[in-house]
């Protein structure tokens, strides 16, 4: 399931790109160079898997319009629920416990 912005992609792209426009131009050690290249390709192969493989969010772009619409179903609010349970379970697990 998709969360809110940032998105996994947009998060690996963002390390990727600093990793490959900030700290490479300064790495003077060899090794350290090569490793952040191997880690910089590892996040553009992520970036390009987690394109390929994330479904689109229509389910909540068609329950905001039916709610818009003076549509709401009857299971609205435990809809809403589980989708914010989902995004916690990623972004502070921690939280749900509470």
């Amino acid at each position: 399931m998709q969360h809110d912005r940032p998105s996994p992609q947009e998060l690996a792209e963002a390390v990727r790109e600093f990793l490959q426009n900030e700290i490479l131009p300064i790495l003077d050690d060899h090794r350290l160079k090569f490793r952040t290249l191997v880690a910089i390709n590892g996040l553009g192969i992520a970036e390009r898997e987690l394109w390929a493989t994330t479904p689109p969010r229509e389910d909540d772009w068609e329950l905001a319009r039916r709610i818009r619409a003076g549509e709401v179903p009857e299971n609205a609010v435990a809809l809403l629920k589980e989708q914010v349970a989902q995004k916690l379970r990623v972004s502070n697990p921690r939280y749900l416990a509470k």
